[in-house]
């Protein structure tokens, strides 16, 4: 008996020593595919901490430290094994015209800028095939991602030259309305898509730019999804069934989503992966309104009191498994052909227990293996799935621009 007992510690130790640790086998995976983030807000930081100078925050060191903290620095996307990033050149809605047309190419500047100071680490890639030397060559390739249609000012000219300065998806919204599409967080005015924006969607499909649906109402969506020549993508958004927040993508969406080949690429947004979170944060709102309403004319008033209320009110945390429960879910709807993984990091004021920064990547995916996740299905949430769409989109765009020429269409038309 004793024997038998030693022969089966035995083999069971062998068995371990075989199989890879998980954090071994992920590392393995994102070596050989890039990891891509849909979503990272790094350029308005610069924006907003130093009016665009870039001196004033070195990322090539751990910038953790900033108050408030920095979610993405080089050190910490080298140790959570970035292969790529969507750099969003975000451009507040309150910017209109001609002002948004600017501060959208001054984000892409932003982003140039950091692809040459930091020439080491980034290079600019325009293409799926782009993306793969750079990871090769041990970089990290820098993708453009337009977050909000308002930033053309309603010309499709200023897209065709957003695409020529890099501009591989623009996201038809943002949290307002804009004059072609509705938003999730808006009260409808064109009931989805208007011509003018089917328009707009043609053109980013002739280009080879793709069309990102974070942000947009589901009757947006389900119009755009109606018309697009190519697949579609939701850049930081994750599954509605989940937790119901107007961020999130509706089953009947994930289930067209499938048969366009386009790909969800599930967020790192507290409210969005968790109902507690987001529940506290309408609350916060809700008081945050009545107390204007009540001290009109008193801010510092509204700020004492609504600093006390969020100290009685604590903020519950939401997880990576939260996240994790996400991905389980657009994988069971869409299928893990179709998802992939956009954080928001540095777009948001405060971050998912243990995702904290860039560096906290792997961390997922060790959580989704640990979930029985295959190498395939890691790899193509990594990054395979979304080089899969730009590829096809890189090939519908080539296509359609021998069958049309560029739109002249105006939104007066």
């Amino acid at each position: 008996m004793n024997r038998m007992i030693t022969l089966v510690l035995l083999l069971a130790s062998l068995g371990q020593t075989e199989s890879p640790s998980a954090h071994a086998r992920v590392e393995r995976i994102l070596h050989d595919v890039p990891l891509i983030d849909g979503h990272n807000d790094l350029p308005w930081q610069y924006h907003e901490r130093a009016k665009d100078h870039l001196a004033q925050v070195d990322i090539s060191k751990d910038q953790s430290g900033l108050t408030p903290p920095l979610h993405t620095d080089i050190p910490r996307l080298r140790k959570g094994m970035a292969g790529a990033e969507f750099w969003s050149v975000y451009v507040p809605t309150t910017l209109k015209g001609a002002d948004a047309v600017q501060a959208v190419f001054e984000q892409i500047d932003v982003v140039y800028r950091l692809d040459e100071r930091y020439s080491d680490t980034f290079e600019l890639a325009r293409t799926a095939d782009d993306v793969m030397r750079i990871h090769r060559a041990g970089k990290i390739a820098s993708l453009i991602g337009v977050e909000g249609g308002h930033s053309i000012n309603n010309s499709l000219g200023v897209l065709r030259q957003l695409y020529a300065a890099g501009a591989r998806y623009m996201t038809i919204t943002h949290s307002d309305n804009n004059d072609f599409a509705d938003s999730a967080t808006a009260d409808p005015v064109h009931n989805g898509l208007t011509p003018f924006g089917k328009q707009v969607i043609a053109e980013m499909n002739r280009l080879g730019m793709l069309v990102d649906l974070s942000h947009v109402a589901p009757k947006t969506m389900n119009d755009v999804l109606d018309i697009a020549s190519a697949p579609v993508i939701f850049t930081h958004s994750s599954a509605r069934a989940v937790t119901d927040h107007a961020r999130n993508v509706p089953d009947d969406v994930l289930r067209r989503l499938k048969q366009n080949d386009g790909v969800v690429m599930a967020s790192w947004v507290p409210a969005f992966v968790s109902d507690k979170v987001r529940e506290q944060t309408a609350a916060h709102d809700a008081e945050e309104t009545r107390l204007k309403a009540l001290y009109r004319g008193q801010p510092e008033r509204v700020k004492e009191l609504l600093a006390q209320w969020d100290a009685s009110h604590p903020v519950p945390h939401a997880t990576l498994k939260d996240v994790a429960d996400h991905i389980d879910h657009l994988v069971q709807i869409a299928g893990a052909e179709h998802v992939g993984i956009g954080t928001d990091l540095d777009g948001i004021t405060s971050t998912v227990e243990g995702l904290d920064s860039a560096a906290a990547y792997p961390r997922l995916f060790e959580e989704l293996a640990a979930r029985g996740y295959t190498d395939d299905q890691l790899r193509g949430i990594a990054g395979s799935n979304i080089l899969r769409v730009m590829r096809k989109a890189e090939a519908v765009a080539a296509r359609l621009q021998k069958e049309k020429s560029p739109s002249d269409v105006r939104i007066d038309d």
